[in-house]
């Protein structure tokens, strides 16, 4: 966690000092605090197909760390929010397809460059959502990582520093966020009122303190495609997979720094497949997206 407004569920058993060594499942969601609800029902859902930290006689506890961004001024009823039945139909509805993208799940309601404020005339904020992606190393090596963006910042494309989504001016253009910066303009978003949520999975084996690691590395992927980040007013997190499953011989650096590509990917992405909602539009109506991201 490198943002100063998170909100989490069953992150400090993460911490390598501690004992659980794997996790079940991880949750991501909007709604704010409330959204921390949603992991009840995947916990619900693994519970019935007996997926968890075993204590004997007593079954299993699934092991379900989550976090939340703050979406509730979006779309105009603040009650919208997911709860356990949302989080129990994620999990039914898990499969191996490829992900989907933009306005969906944790990404339904998130959006970016609010550092002029929320509105939602010529001026303000775009829409944004969830993006993914990941990197396959011709000798097996996969990483990969998803994400939910609702910063406060722009979003950046580190491949050539435009401005693909971001606060916006009177003239309803892009304003960019680090000019407004150096100027002393804008302004930067209540606390609690933001937050960049993302995952980053390898096919490596990894310890639990190389996990850790590559989780910091991942963060260099948000400062290449959000600006600012990490402000007291986003509650930014990243969370660290290994499955395992590739037999092959990779460092924990390489990892980390590949997982910081895939992140810094993904972000963008993110704001590239979403599409205009609630009067906010999307990096597709104002014809920003980089020729090198595909629908």
């Amino acid at each position: 966690m490198r943002g100063g407004a998170p909100g989490t569920r069953e992150t400090d058993l993460l911490n390598p000092v501690n004992d659980v060594q794997i996790v079940n499942a991880i949750v991501l969601a909007g709604g704010s605090a409330y959204g921390l609800d949603a992991a009840s029902g995947v916990v619900k859902w693994l519970d019935e197909h007996h997926i968890g930290y075993p204590v004997g006689a007593a079954g299993v506890v699934p092991i379900v760390p989550s976090a939340i961004l703050i979406d509730l001024w979006f779309g105009g009823d603040p009650k919208v929010r997911p709860g356990p039945d949302c989080g129990y139909r994620a999990a039914e509805a898990a499969s191996e397809s490829a992900v989907e993208e933009g306005n969906v799940g944790a990404g339904a309601g998130a959006t970016v460059g609010k550092s002029a404020g929320r509105g939602t005339g010529s001026g303000g904020p775009m829409k944004a959502g969830i993006g993914s992606a990941a990197i396959k190393l011709p000798n097996g090596l996969v990483v990969a990582a998803i994400v939910a963006v609702n910063a406060v910042g722009d979003i950046i494309d580190p491949a050539t520093g435009q401005v693909v989504a971001g606060v916006r001016g009177a003239d309803g253009k892009l304003a960019d966020a680090r000019k407004l910066l150096r100027q002393g303009g804008g302004r930067e978003g209540r606390a609690g009122e933001n937050t960049t949520i993302g995952i980053v999975a390898t096919n490596a084996m990894l310890t639990k303190v190389q996990a850790q690691k590559v989780a910091q590395m991942a963060h260099d992927g948000y400062a290449r495609a959000i600006s600012p980040v990490h402000t007291p007013a986003d509650g930014d997190t990243i969370f660290s997979l290994a499955t395992g499953t590739w037999n092959g011989q990779a460092s924990y650096g390489q990892v980390g720094a590949l997982a910081a590509e895939a992140m810094a990917d993904a972000i963008v992405r993110a704001a590239t497949q979403a599409t205009s909602s609630k009067g906010l539009p999307s990096a597709r109506d104002l014809g920003t997206v980089p020729s090198r991201i595909k629908p």
